[in-house]
Order: C-alpha cells, then sequence, then structure tokens
C-alpha cells in the first residue's frame, strides 16, 4: 500500500493549516499568545505528520486484528492511542484498533504542538473526529449535522469541561457502520476514546432482524475492512416511531454503560429526526429537535 507524500498548506491568512497524506485529511487551528506561536505549533504538525502514515501501514495487519485483553501492545503512537482507546470495550464487544484511528491521529498531532509551545486553543479536526486543548477561558464550537447536512445542534466547549476530544459515528458517514443511527457524537477525554466510543454506541443503535433494513457483509464493500464479513447497515426505511425510540434506547443504554465506566463524558445520537441524550451534553450547549434525556 502506498500513497503520495503528505501535502501541507497554510488556509485563511496562515490562521489554519491543512494536512494531508492517503486517507487522512487534517485542519488544524493554534491560538498562543503571538503569531510566532502559531507557526511554531503548525511547523512541529506538520514533523509529526510527515511519517505518520507509514508508521500506522507498517502495523496494520495488527491493528485490523480483533481487540482482546490479551493483545500485544503496538508499536507506534498513534498505534497505542488506538490499543488504549479500544481495550477497554474489547470484553463486551467487538472492536478493532480501527475504531480510533482517526481520532488516535488527531490526538498525537495535537501532542506534538502542546509539546513545542504553550497554546491558548488549539484543535485538530481529522474529518470530524476533533482534538482539543483549551485553557483559561478559551471556547470551542462545534455544528452537529444530519447526513443530510441539516443542522441537528450546536456543542459549544470550555476549558474547564475536562473534554479533549469529540468524534461522531453512523451509517452513511465515512466508515461502515453495524448499526442505523444517522449519527453519534461522543465528547470524552480525548479524540481516540470519543472515536471508539462513538463507533461502537452506534453499532449499538440497531434494531435486529427488521425486514426493512437492508445490510451486506463489510468485504464485500471494502474488501480490507477490519470488520470481515460482518453484516454492515446499506439502507435503512423510514422507521415508526416507535422503532426510532428502541433504536435509540439501545445506543442509549451501552452509552450510558460506558458513562459508568468513566469512559465518555457525554453522547448525542440521533435517528430519524430524533434524538437521546446521556450525560453532559446539556442543552443549550446542544439542541437538537425532539430531544430525551437518557
Amino acid at each position: 500500500m502506498t500513497f503520495a507524500g503528505p501535502v501541507a498548506a497554510l488556509l485563511d491568512g496562515s490562521e489554519r493549516l491543512h494536512l494531508q497524506h492517503g486517507p487522512i485529511d487534517l485542519i488544524i487551528g493554534a491560538e498562543g499568545t503571538s503569531g510566532a506561536g502559531r507557526q511554531q505549533a503548525f511547523a512541529a504538525a506538520a514533523r509529526r505528520f510527515d511519517d505518520l502514515l507509514e508508521t500506522l501501514v507498517a502495523e496494520l495487519p495488527a491493528l485490523r486484528a480483533r481487540m482482546t485483553v490479551d493483545t500485544p501492545a503496538p508499536i507506534g503512537g498513534v498505534a497505542r492511542r488506538m490499543a488504549a482507546a479500544t481495550r477497554p470495550h474489547c470484553a463486551t464487544a467487538f472492536v478493532t484498533c480501527m475504531a480510533a484511528v482517526a481520532g488516535a491521529v488527531a490526538d498525537e498531532v495535537l501532542a506534538a504542538m502542546t509539546a513545542v509551545v504553550p497554546l491558548r486553543r488549539a484543535y485538530v479536526n481529522n474529518g470530524g473526529d476533533i482534538a482539543l486543548h483549551l485553557t483559561g477561558a478559551a471556547r470551542f464550537t462545534a455544528a452537529v449535522a444530519g447526513l443530510d447536512g441539516s443542522g441537528l445542534g450546536r456543542i459549544v466547549l470550555g476549558a474547564g469541561d475536562g473534554i479533549g476530544g469529540m468524534a461522531t459515528s453512523g451509517a452513511g458517514g465515512r466508515s461502515l457502520s453495524l448499526g442505523i443511527a444517522d449519527s453519534v457524537t461522543v465528547l470524552g477525554a480525548n479524540a481516540a476514546a470519543a472515536d471508539a466510543a462513538a463507533t461502537l454506541i452506534a453499532n449499538a443503535v440497531d434494531l435486529p432482524g427488521h425486514p426493512g433494513i437492508r445490510r451486506r457483509p463489510a468485504c464485500d464493500l471494502h474488501p480490507d475492512s477490519d470488520l470481515g464479513r460482518r453484516p454492515v447497515v446499506t439502507e435503512v426505511p423510514d422507521l415508526s416511531t416507535g422503532d426510532v425510540d428502541e433504536a435509540l434506547s439501545a445506543g442509549a443504554a451501552r452509552a450510558d454503560a460506558m458513562l459508568g465506566r468513566g469512559l465518555i463524558v457525554g453522547a448525542a445520537l440521533f435517528l430519524q429526526g430524533r434524538a437521546r441524550v446521556v450525560g453532559a451534553v446539556p442543552a443549550p450547549r446542544i439542541q437538537p429537535r425532539e430531544v430525551t434525556n437518557a
């Protein structure tokens, strides 16, 4: 597996940095005490990004294998973050390290930035999975959108919230899903933890055996998928209110269990115009349509 080399470009008059290599596409922001601080942070991000994909690819077979309590620790920095985020879930669900790859990449690049210069506010957005660094009065606002682009709500985070990452998963997103959620957004201590949790909560939003839900083996859609022959969702019909509530309740139960174990800070689950909120995602921070608190 080979890719063209990494590409870097400054955006918005040098206020943001775009890094892209193969499937990894990052938008990075940083605010220090001076413009020089921002440029130092961007330079550190670019340096860390330079060989990041090659290091991941070297361990890809192991990272695509099912995680167990006995799985050996991987070698690379990003891979270790992936393993740390997914291992707590392996006793209760099928999971591979790949469930946390986007968030782990974001965390790794953010860590490289904060290690070289004090920053008031910084973020690394990897296709919607976001690593955050906030201090003082700094805030970060993220919009939550449905698959059709419609706005579902808005999350505003502050430095005192204890949230270092957020991630979104669901059917029809960038990755394959075992569940039917339009989207599940999770807040966590870091982006890798949020990424793994969002994947598994989205998988749990489901109606097993529903005759209208279409599924295909993951490997039929993506031959190298870490899900193998597990059936992933390809089509979801219009569901009754009762069916939607049943599916959301199943996902909320999974999220509540993670909350009780300290694996997430909060989650917002969306399906066909209805939503469920678990944990510390209260209004007005997020205001989706027809929200009920689990």
